[in-house]
């Protein structure tokens, strides 16, 4: 395969020892090369001067510059970037941040390289991803907040309950359960739900959810 097929990517992370070992399962992918690396968001901007990446997993508490003003820069330059972000628990609070800026997927540090590999499929391909060990995680934390009157959204009510236990993890049938309505009328708010945020699956519901304040994490 010659240099120029591979997809490229950019590793921004403080820690130079995970940065090499990331960088080494990366290369062994045939499809994908480590193009560059950076310790902090100054480095990972300075980066991108120079080098334009397919796909960017980018930390988010480094020194000099964290990956929330890194990646609002980034993007606010670069609207087509890419960008995963390398998380680990406890970091739940950056995420409203970090969607917001439009980063288009989550993975945890401690994922093995067929998640990697997947999360950077899904989201060259123009999806959203979350790590299925940190969509578990944060599915079981949501709570519910009251949608405002300035929330853009055209869900209507029943829908955005729906969502929200969607997020929560609860199955078709047990949201009927919940709602004393039947599955069938769930499956039909199911899919308008995803037809008008535009998502594909449960990962890309909770960004929108994220996203539009919809839960509160």
């Amino acid at each position: 395969m010659s240099e120029r097929t591979y997809r490229k990517i950019i590793i921004a992370d403080d820690h130079t020892l995970f940065r090499n070992g990331l960088k080494i399962l990366l290369n062994n992918l045939k499809d994908y090369r480590v193009v560059a690396e950076a310790s902090n968001g100054k480095e990972f901007l300075d980066v991108l001067e120079t080098i334009q990446p397919d796909l960017v997993l980018l930390d988010i508490e480094m020194p000099v510059m964290d990956g929330i003003e890194a990646a609002e820069i980034a993007l606010r330059k670069f609207p087509a970037l890419k960008i995963i972000t390398l998380s680990m628990y406890g970091e739940e609070d950056y995420y409203y941040q970090m969607v917001n800026a439009g980063v288009k997927g989550f993975v945890l540090k401690n994922s093995d390289i067929k998640e990697v590999k997947a999360a950077l499929e899904t989201v060259f391909d123009g999806g959203s991803y979350f790590s299925s060990e940190l969509l578990e995680n944060l599915v079981n934390n949501l709570k519910t907040i009251k949608k405002d009157k300035e929330s853009h959204t055209e869900l209507s009510e029943r829908e955005m309950e729906i969502l929200v236990l969607i997020c929560q993890g609860y199955s078709n049938q047990e949201i009927a359960d919940q709602l004393f309505i039947s599955k069938r009328t769930v499956d039909k708010h199911r899919a308008n739900i995803l037809e008008k945020s535009e998502s594909k699956n449960t990962a890309q519901l909770v960004v929108y959810a994220i996203k539009n304040r919809l839960v509160e994490l």
